[in-house]
């Protein structure tokens, strides 16, 4: 999640979006907004058909962690994995940047994914949902980057950190943050166990493809080193919180799709939950920094609800630091 002030800044009547899809060959009066999260997202067609322009303030996320991203994604379309892919400017760039007086954005534009997402799939698919993200990390540990490299779990725990210390109140979370930090430290990084991963593999971000039973993925802005298995866990939020027979049951059979693509130490599937705790202790603290300096004199309906929603979030989220390990 973005600072709830710039999301504001950004949104205000589509100026940035409007700047920056002038880069781009499209058709008059088809930009609409999408959403807005950690980025903002626009639909908007060319020839009628639709693609994604995506953009963000610099400030949060830097340019050569979009450059990286990109680099990324290309790789694993050359190599056959089904991801969207970004498309080139008027100018022939792939990342086109505009200068506004709140600050300066960076836009991309994607294909648009076939299929429908996850998430509308009557029954899940899961065996197919974890044979794809298996490619993917067999994709990812011979991957080297020619430019710039994504960010690791190292700095997202240093980001945590920086957030934390400006709320020092928050010491549950701080304990958090070094029992997360030391248990990761402990851990071998092995090529076969480590390297760049999604890290949002959900059902919203994978789409399934009913008749060539493919799945297509978007959404590679939360990329980052880590473990393979941190993005199982992640991918697997709602079924590792469900507990009972079907999410089970559906986690069974993401990991056995998993492993018929590449093994799967039995140890690190025992340490999905442990996982889970880097992931929600990161979450924690980008939403402390999106609400931070959220104060505005004149804000739009929306903001106050969703900065009690997000609130809500943080109340639960501290509940959980105190859990046992």
């Amino acid at each position: 999640m973005m600072n709830l002030r710039n999301m504001v800044q950004g949104l205000e009547s589509d100026a940035v979006a409007l700047e920056l899809i002038a880069h781009w060959e499209h058709d008059q009066g088809t930009l609409k907004f999408w959403r807005a999260s950690s980025t903002f997202v626009y639909a908007v067609k060319r020839k009628r058909k639709t693609y994604f322009l995506r953009f963000s303030f610099e400030q949060e996320t830097p340019l050569e962690q979009i450059e990286a991203e990109l680099e990324f994604m290309q790789y694993l379309h050359r190599h056959g994995f089904p991801c969207v892919i970004p498309l080139p400017s008027v100018n022939g760039r792939l990342i086109e940047s505009v200068q506004l007086p709140q600050g300066r954005y960076s836009g991309v534009v994607f294909s648009k994914a076939d299929g429908v997402p996850l998430y509308e799939v009557d029954e899940l698919p899961c065996e197919a949902w974890g044979r794809s993200l298996a490619s993917l990390h067999t994709l990812s540990q011979a991957y080297e980057p020619a430019g710039g490299r994504r960010r690791s779990w190292r700095e997202a725990l240093l980001f945590a950190e920086n957030v934390l210390h400006r709320h020092p109140h928050e010491n549950e979370a701080m304990a958090e943050l070094a029992r997360v930090k030391a248990w990761l430290e402990s851990i071998p990084a092995a090529e076969e166990a480590y390297g760049l991963i999604h890290y949002d593999f959900q059902t919203d971000n994978v789409f399934w493809q009913e008749k060539t039973k493919q799945l297509s993925v978007i959404d590679f802005d939360d990329s980052m080193y880590h473990w393979f298995a941190m993005d199982i866990a992640a991918a697997l939020t709602d079924q590792l919180e469900d507990g009972g027979p079907e999410g089970e049951a559906q986690l069974r059979a993401f990991v056995r799709g998993y492993r018929s693509v590449r093994p799967l130490d039995e140890a690190m599937v025992q340490a999905f939950p442990r996982f889970r705790r880097f992931a929600e202790l990161y979450s924690f603290a980008r939403l402390l920094a999106s609400l931070e300096n959220s104060e505005l004199e004149e804000a739009p309906e929306w903001l106050d609800g969703l900065k009690t929603e997000l609130r809500q979030y943080c109340d639960e989220m501290r509940q959980d630091f105190s859990k046992p390990w």
